[in-house]
């Protein structure tokens, strides 16, 4: 054998070594993960501890059109992350924009109405101020003789025709008010629907589902997003009335998901449902189906849910573990591991 087909065997032979050494760990890894799967899906668990199988859930808000109008623009994908008052979307309504115009300018020509009225108030008044003082010098001249009744009397009328002139006046500037008011409420109206027609997310969150594409003509009510709310994320689960019944709110929860085994999940029971019912399809117990069960909803503990936001992601399944006893200690796999 050459010197080079020598060392080729070397580093080979070195290879298969490491091999040899490397393998055995790795299985070893993998069978004590197994054997924590299985001991934890096994019928025994610790007494006082119960369990059921469940998945990821988060609540969901949906981002919709309260006016009609056409998509001028969905600035986020599925998947994006979006803070609370972030501009998701806008609908653009060119007939409000015209009707907005029109109520301005109709505010306006309340106003100078409004403006009128009061410099004939103006005018009225002194009117008022001199039949009045006619009226009045009048009242002496005629006791003395030096006028006429007549006169008198036409003096008289002048200054109570002067004064329904100003009344009238008067109501005619209460309702250029009016219609000022009116005029700005229509405009206020408006411009609340233009706000309105820029869609903003309702609170931190992810985009789960776009449901409408720019260019698209929607109806008021139609949704354009769906978002998971990241700061609310729970797993449901179902349990007889013999484990749920002694469960305490806000007492400590356990979960195992599927994908990471490894790794245990704090959480604390937020919900019991009050009515019992049968156990949905879509989660596989080892109770029967026929049986009726309990829906508890064990909620992820909001830090863990800020620190490790990016990794959560709902429908995943796993394990929940409630304690029906709560004297009882949590066993030492079910101590919270987190990565």
């Amino acid at each position: 054998m050459s010197r080079g087909n020598r060392f080729g065997a070397i580093l080979l032979a070195a290879g298969l070594a490491v091999g040899v050494v490397s393998a055995p760990s790795e299985a070893l890894a993998q069978s004590r993960l197994r054997d924590l799967i299985n001991r934890l899906r096994g019928q025994t668990m610790p007494k006082g501890i119960a369990k059921s199988n469940g998945r990821i859930e988060a609540t969901q808000v949906d981002v919709a059109a309260k006016y009609a109008g056409r998509i001028a623009q969905l600035l986020v994908k599925e998947g994006d992350e979006v803070s609370a008052g972030q501009v998701v979307a806008t609908i653009s309504s060119p007939e409000t924009e015209a009707q907005l115009r029109g109520a301005q300018a109709q505010v306006l020509r309340a106003k100078k109405s409004l403006a009128e009225s009061v410099a004939l108030i103006a005018q009225r008044n002194s009117d008022l101020t001199f039949a009045d003082a006619d009226y009045n010098r009048g009242k002496e001249l005629v006791g003395k003789g030096y006028m006429t009744k007549q006169i008198f009397d036409q003096r008289k009328a002048k200054a109570e025709a002067a004064k329904a002139v100003l009344d009238a006046a008067k109501a005619q500037e209460d309702q250029a008010k009016f219609a000022v008011q009116s005029a700005e409420a229509d405009v206020q109206r408006l411009q609340a629907v233009l706000v309105d027609l820029v869609l903003r997310a309702p609170r931190d969150g992810r985009v789960q589902y776009r449901l409408a594409r720019e260019g698209e003509v929607v109806g008021a009510g139609t949704r354009i997003l769906t978002l998971l709310d990241l700061a609310d994320v729970y797993m449901t689960i179902y349990l007889p009335a013999a484990q749920a019944g002694p469960l305490a709110l806000n007492d400590e929860a356990r979960i195992i998901l599927d994908p990471i085994p490894q790794y245990v999940v704090p959480a604390t029971i937020s919900f019991v449902a009050a009515d019992a019912q049968f156990t949905p399809k879509s989660v596989e117990t080892e109770e029967e189906r026929e049986k009726l069960t309990f829906r508890i909803k064990l909620q992820i503990d909001p830090q863990v849910l800020k620190t490790y936001r990016k990794r959560v992601k709902t429908g995943v399944r796993g394990i929940g573990f409630v304690r029906i006893k709560a004297n009882v200690a949590w066993p030492p796999d079910l101590a919270v591991k987190l990565p």
